[in-house]
């Protein structure tokens, strides 16, 4: 898929758009959950951790996610939506908060869907003090990787695929064709496919948005999400996005999930784990 043309920016991309939360009491947001960011019928877990990131960065004196921890409760589906946040406490430096996201059911009672418990603070005045043994993934450069155009036969691709430019490492996608490397290991390049920059919202969505490592040890099918935390660690610069997911240990019909998300500085920006339901398949 080819990056758009003409980059949008931040606050005027379907990004921002879909994620856009509405005040309507204290610590009441109304929602949209867009169809656009579906997997199937099931609304992508990222952009729902961003959705709900936006609304504890309005209820909050910090605006940036540090570290965001979600449990998935029930299956997300388009439509309306209300989150409801709560301050649990405020600092010099961080602030703690948490935000549950409900829907309607048939009878019009409220089911709660996903439930947030994240501490925010300033990405600005963090040092610039690095001490790690992280390595950025080794991917092809990005005219090298394969996107969703580039299969041997058209297929039936998700919504979410047209808002995301995922460029796969050609290392890592032979389950596409019939022949995983049953590694559990997936590596790409990311951005969002109107060109909206990084920031560190889209980053809660980033962690959630190739495809499941379940694809290449074999299995196919839906993956849901049961607890996703994901850390924002830096401000991203501006290009896209090296992205790698692994998982070592299915067991039980459950897999984690670890990525690491590096930006065109070579920083690590973004890091998260996620346990989620193995396919059956």
């Amino acid at each position: 898929m080819a990056q758009a043309a003409v980059q949008a920016s931040i606050g005027d991309s379907e990004f921002d758009r879909d994620t856009a939360v509405t005040h309507r009491a204290p610590g009441v947001y109304d929602a949209e959950l867009s169809a656009g960011w579906t997997f199937g019928r099931a609304v992508n877990g990222g952009y729902l951790l961003a959705l709900l990131g936006r609304a504890l960065g309005e209820a909050l004196p910090h605006s940036d996610p540090f570290t965001v921890s979600a449990h998935y409760l029930t299956t997300s589906e388009p439509g309306p939506a209300v989150i409801r946040a709560e301050v649990i406490r405020t600092g010099r430096t961080l602030s703690t908060g948490q935000a549950s996201l409900f829907q309607y059911a048939e009878d019009g009672s409220e089911v709660e869907r996903i439930r947030v418990l994240a501490a925010y603070g300033d990405l600005n005045e963090l040092t610039d003090e690095v001490r790690t043994s992280a390595e950025a993934p080794e991917i092809p450069p990005l005219e090298h990787c394969l996107g969703p155009s580039d299969g041997p036969a058209p297929i039936e691709r998700p919504a979410i695929s047209y808002r995301v430019d995922v460029k796969l490492d050609p290392a890592t996608v032979g389950w596409a064709v019939g022949a995983p490397s049953g590694k559990g290991e997936i590596r790409a390049w990311f951005s969002l496919a109107d060109g909206r920059p990084a920031d560190p919202f889209s980053l809660l969505l980033t962690v959630d948005a190739l495809p499941p490592t379940s694809f290449d040890l074999g299995l196919k099918g839906w993956t849901p999400t049961v607890e996703l935390t994901t850390h924002v660690r830096c401000r991203p610069a501006p290009g896209p996005l090296r992205v790698s997911v692994t998982t070592r240990n299915l067991a039980g019909g459950f897999l984690e999930e670890d990525a690491e998300v590096w930006d065109s500085e070579g920083r690590l920006v973004a890091q998260s784990r996620q346990l989620a339901k193995a396919p059956r398949g």
